[in-house]
């Protein structure tokens, strides 16, 4: 037998023991890609519920935008220019609807009609020349359409959904706007002392941004309705004054609003005559070209000047994911995504500068 003793095994530190460098280190680095991937999933699931609270934040930069704007012709403190324009806006919506309800509910009813009819006629046109077969109407159409516009979230998925997300956000964006200071120092708590200069030098920028974005998108959407009202009236187009609110408020969605907008105007147009309908392509065609060249062009100088295309791409992509909330938001959400890339360059320059 040989005197040699056994070499002496050498013990590794286990997954539980927390006390050794290379174990807290492993656990940290699981740790991150665990925290992101439950970050990714929370917002997949609380996106209805986040956007609402972006909306809010819209929202907020309108009424605040208008309370500094009315401050400089009426010098009196904040809190009541925010009250003034915040009961002027809802007065707005309250007088619409009452007084021009009625009339407005017969011309929607006009306009399905209308629409429903022309969108017939081409399909049986398309049917003869043999583009379409199988004699598809708009009823078939519509419902193959809404399958591939992707799912719409629970809060908007009824009327009572609506009418609840539109007060949820009209409280939030009043709550913002009334104390902007109160929720910025409520997020830079929750970051590190270093990092919260930094902060609010972004949110005061995308503040800014904000603010200027949509005003002018206000403009445009006044341009364009006010602009499609009169000249459907003028030019003997029936339902001039939905086709006219429609527009505006469909202005407020780029792109894909102006699209929506000049179908609906058009198809009322070709109801009455072949002259109206060419008026309504004029009509469309003047509107689009003053909001898209003038105004346009004008805001994006004052704010972020954004790629049509990748606005169009946002509005797809959220649209697809998160229904109408997204496709509205799509274009404020770029745009504050890059004001905040642009200032996150600017200091990192300013401190490798430094």
């Amino acid at each position: 037998m040989s005197d040699e003793r056994p070499a002496p095994h050498i013990e590794e530190a286990g997954p539980v023991e927390l006390r050794d460098p290379v174990v807290r280190h492993e656990l940290k680095r699981a740790s991150v890609w665990i925290g992101l991937v439950l970050a990714v999933a929370g917002v997949i699931v609380l996106a209805q519920p986040l956007l609402l609270i972006f909306a809010g934040i819209v929202l907020a930069s309108m009424l605040d935008g208008g309370a500094r704007l009315l401050g400089r012709v009426l010098p009196i403190g904040r809190g009541w220019r925010l009250a003034i324009v915040t009961l002027a806006a809802i007065g707005f919506v309250v007088w619409t609807v009452y007084f021009t309800g009625t009339e407005l509910v017969a011309q929607a009813e006009r306009l399905r009609e209308t629409v429903t009819f022309q969108v017939n006629r081409m399909l049986a046109w398309a049917d003869e020349i043999g583009v379409v077969e199988g004699g598809v109407d708009v009823q078939q159409l519509s419902g193959q359409l809404m399958g591939t516009l992707g799912r719409l979230g629970s809060a908007v998925s009824t009327a009572l959904g609506a009418i609840t997300s539109m007060v949820m956000i009209l409280v939030i964006g009043i709550f913002i706007a009334v104390e902007p200071r109160l929720y910025q120092r409520g997020v830079a708590w929750l970051l590190p002392m270093d990092s919260r200069e930094r902060f609010y030098r972004t949110a005061e920028r995308m503040g800014h941004t904000m603010r200027r974005l949509m005003a002018g998108r206000l403009v445009g959407m006044a341009v364009e309705g006010v602009g499609t009202w009169f000249l459907l009236l003028v030019g003997g187009v029936p339902m001039a004054t939905l086709l006219g609110i429609l527009t505006g408020l469909l202005a407020f969605i780029p792109n894909i609003g102006a699209i929506i907008s000049g179908v609906l105007i058009v198809l009322a147009g070709f109801s009455v005559s072949v002259n109206a309908g060419l008026w309504a392509i004029f009509v469309y065609l003047i509107v689009q070209i003053v909001d898209g060249y003038l105004i346009v062009p004008y805001v994006a100088k004052k704010t972020v000047d954004l790629a049509p295309a990748l606005v169009l791409s946002a509005q797809l992509l959220f649209g697809a994911l998160f229904g109408i909330l997204g496709l509205a938001l799509a274009d404020p959400l770029v745009a504050m995504l890059k004001t905040g890339l642009e200032q996150k360059s600017e200091d990192d320059v300013a401190e490798a500068a430094a």
